[in-house]
Parts: C-alpha cells; sequence; structure tokens
C-alpha cells in the first residue's frame, strides 16, 4: 500500500490553483469538474509519477472550521521538503510569501512555515 493523493482543504481552488503552481513551482496533474468544484491535484515537477496534492474546497462546515482552528493555532497542515531551505526562503519571499517561522534549526533539522493564502500554514523542511 502506498500513498498517491494527500489533500488539503482550500477556501478558494482557482486562488489555490494559481499560488501552487506559479508561486511554489508544483505542477497541475488534474484539472477535473466535479459538481460546482473542481478535482485538481498537483504533483511536484521532480515527481511527476508520485504523490499528487489533491486542492480539496473546504465547503463543509467541518473543513472550515478544522482549517481556522489549525491556522489560528500557527500549526501547519503539512510538510513540503526542500533541498536547500534557505535559497527556497529567499525565492518565496521574493515572490511575497508570508512567513510565520523563518527557516530555524531544530535538532537535526531546519524548518520554515508559511502561510499559503488559501487558509493554511505550510511546514517546508530541508531534506
Amino acid at each position: 500500500m502506498k500513498i498517491i493523493v494527500t489533500s488539503i482543504f482550500v477556501q478558494d481552488q482557482e486562488k489555490a490553483l494559481e499560488f501552487y503552481t506559479k508561486t511554489l513551482g508544483f505542477i497541475k496533474k488534474h484539472d477535473v469538474p466535479s459538481g460546482e468544484y473542481r478535482w485538481i491535484t498537483l504533483v511536484s515537477p521532480d515527481e511527476q509519477g508520485g504523490t499528487e496534492l489533491l486542492l480539496e474546497p473546504n465547503n463543509h462546515p467541518a473543513a472550515k472550521e478544522y482549517q481556522q482552528k489549525l491556522f489560528a493555532e500557527g500549526i501547519p497542515v503539512t510538510m513540503f521538503g526542500v533541498g536547500d531551505i534557505r535559497e527556497e526562503y529567499e525565492r518565496l519571499v521574493e515572490k511575497g510569501v508570508s512567513f510565520t517561522m523563518e527557516p530555524t534549526k531544530m535538532g537535526e533539522v531546519t524548518i520554515a512555515i508559511f502561510d499559503d493564502t488559501c487558509g493554511n500554514l505550510i511546514q517546508m523542511i530541508e531534506q
């Protein structure tokens, strides 16, 4: 068994698609109408056959509450790995991304946390 799709709730699928592709650099893999919403998945440009990230609409009250509470508590909803966290941090800051935690050494790893503009905090970790 392996993970093939994981999802994050977003307030606006179109805005999320724009941020995750144009700002973060993910590639759109699927964009299929699904009722009033869309099935939008993204992949890493380095692993286009790898795990897909689903931009899930937060239209259900439980999803909204979950997303809002995690954000208010400063809890990231997921983690993305990067080769050089300092370089990626600088690249994203230049693109206007807001960080709640700059790259910080925590034991054996260095992490940073940013706002995805769609209701989530995302943690980056240097691999």
